[in-house]
C-alpha cells in the first residue's frame, strides 16, 4: 500500500505531462494568430500608405498640368477633386463591418435629419477648402504649393487639441513651430524666372494665403470628422467611414456644380478644351485621371482611418508632400531655390518630430497591450 501510494503522484504527474501538449498547442496557437494579424496589419498599412502617397502626388501634378497647359476653370479643377466618388460605391457592398470599432453596440443610431445636416456641413466645407486649394495651385509653383501644404499637420495638432483632447508635448510643439516657419519662408521665395508658372507678386500672395487657409480647412475637417464619430455617429466601422466620404463628396460635388453654372464658367469649357495645348483628348484624360487619382488617395486615406486613425492618415499625407516638389523639378522645370530647400528641410524636421512623438506613444501603449493580451490568453487557456 505504501509503495502504491508513493507511485500515485508520479502517475498523476505523468498524466499531467501527457495532458499538457494540447494546452501548449492552444497557447502556441494563441501566440501565432496575433503575429499573423500583425503581419497582415503591416501589409495593409503599406498598401494604404502607397495609395495615399501615389494618389496625392499624381493628383497634384495633374492639377498643375491642367493650368500649366492653358486651362483656366477653377470650378472644373475643383470639381474633379470630388466628382470621382461613384467609384467608391462598390466598397459599400464588400465592407468588412465585422472588423469595425463600435463604441457601444446598444447605441441608438442618429436620426436622418442629424445625418443629413452632418453630411451637408462636411460637404460644403469640403467644397470651400477644395476651391482654396485650386486657387493656390493655379497661382503658385507646384513645389511651393506642396511645401505650404505641409502646414496642415501643424493645424491638425492645433485643432485636435481643442476638439479631440490631443496632448501638446514638446515634440508636437516643435513640429508645429517648424512647419509654421517652413511655410512662412515660402512667401519670400517667389522667383518668376525659375518657376513654371509666372504670376505677379499679388497673385502669389493670394495663392499663398489660399493654400494656408485650405490646409487649415483640411485639418479642421479631419478634427470635426473625428468629433462627429465620437459624438454623433458613435461608431467607426468601415461602412460608416465610407458613408461619410461618399455623402460629403456628393454634397461637395453638387455645391461645386452650382458654382460652375452660376458663375458662367461652363460656357467656356468647350473653348478651353479646344485651346488646351496638349489636345482635346489630353484635356479629357487629365480631368478623368485627376478625378480617379484623388479617389485613389481617398481609398488609402479611408483605409488608414479605418485601421489606425484620421490623425495617422494625415501624417502619411504630409509625408508625401516633399515628393511633389522633387517631381516638379523634372516635370515642370521648377527651380529649387535655396530658400525652398531650407523650407523643405524644416518641414521634414517637423514631420520627423511629429512621428517621434507617435513612436513614444506607441512605446507607452505596448506594456498595457501586452498585459491585456496575457490576461486574455490565460482566460482562453
Amino acid at each position: 500500500m505504501g509503495k502504491a501510494q508513493e507511485q500515485s503522484p508520479k502517475i498523476e504527474g505523468h498524466e499531467a505531462k501527457e495532458a499538457s501538449p494540447p494546452e501548449n498547442a492552444n497557447v502556441n496557437h494563441h501566440l501565432t494568430v496575433p503575429k499573423l494579424r500583425q503581419y497582415n496589419w503591416w501589409i495593409q498599412m503599406v498598401i494604404f500608405s502607397l495609395l495615399v502617397l501615389s494618389g496625392q502626388s499624381a493628383a497634384t501634378l495633374l492639377g498643375r498640368l491642367y493650368f500649366d497647359k492653358g486651362a483656366k476653370s477653377k470650378w472644373m479643377a475643383t470639381l474633379v477633386q470630388t466628382a470621382g466618388f461613384p467609384i467608391l460605391i462598390p466598397f459599400l457592398f464588400v465592407s468588412p463591418t465585422k472588423h469595425g470599432i463600435a463604441q457601444s453596440n446598444q447605441t441608438k443610431p442618429p436620426s436622418t435629419l442629424i445625418l443629413v445636416s452632418l453630411y451637408t456641413f462636411l460637404g460644403v466645407f469640403l467644397a470651400a477648402y477644395g476651391m482654396l486649394y485650386t486657387i493656390g495651385l493655379e497661382y503658385l509653383p507646384v513645389s511651393t504649393y506642396s511645401l505650404i501644404c505641409a502646414s496642415q499637420l501643424g493645424f491638425n495638432a492645433l485643432f485636435s487639441y481643442f476638439l479631440n483632447a490631443q496632448k501638446f508635448t514638446p515634440f508636437i510643439v516643435n513640429s508645429l513651430f517648424l512647419l509654421t516657419i517652413s511655410s512662412t519662408l515660402l512667401v519670400f521665395s517667389n522667383d518668376d524666372s525659375g518657376d513654371s508658372n509666372k504670376t505677379s507678386q499679388g497673385k502669389y500672395v493670394v495663392g499663398f494665403m489660399c493654400t494656408v487657409a485650405a490646409s487649415a480647412g483640411y485639418a479642421l475637417n479631419l478634427s470635426i470628422t473625428q468629433l462627429a464619430f465620437r459624438k454623433i455617429l458613435k461608431r467607426e466601422t468601415f461602412r460608416v467611414v465610407m458613408n461619410v466620404i461618399i455623402y460629403q463628396s456628393l454634397v461637395a460635388t453638387c455645391v461645386i456644380l452650382v458654382g460652375l453654372f452660376t458663375c458662367g464658367e461652363w460656357r467656356n469649357l468647350r473653348r478651353e478644351m479646344k485651346e488646351y495645348e496638349l489636345g482635346n483628348i489630353s484635356y479629357v484624360m487629365n480631368l478623368v485621371c485627376t478625378a480617379v487619382t484623388w479617389q485613389v488617395f481617398s481609398i488609402g486615406a479611408i483605409g488608414l482611418i479605418f485601421k489606425v486613425s484620421s490623425l495617422f492618415s494625415n501624417v502619411i499625407s504630409t509625408l508625401g508632400l516633399p515628393i511633389v516638389p522633387v517631381l516638379a523639378v523634372f516635370i515642370f522645370q521648377d527651380k529649387m531655390t535655396g530658400l525652398k530647400v531650407v523650407a523643405m528641410l524644416l518641414a521634414i524636421w517637423g514631420f520627423a518630430s511629429y512621428i517621434y512623438q507617435h513612436y513614444l506613444d506607441d512605446l507607452e501603449s505596448k506594456p498595457e497591450s501586452r498585459i491585456i493580451n496575457e490576461v486574455s490568453l490565460v482566460e482562453s487557456v
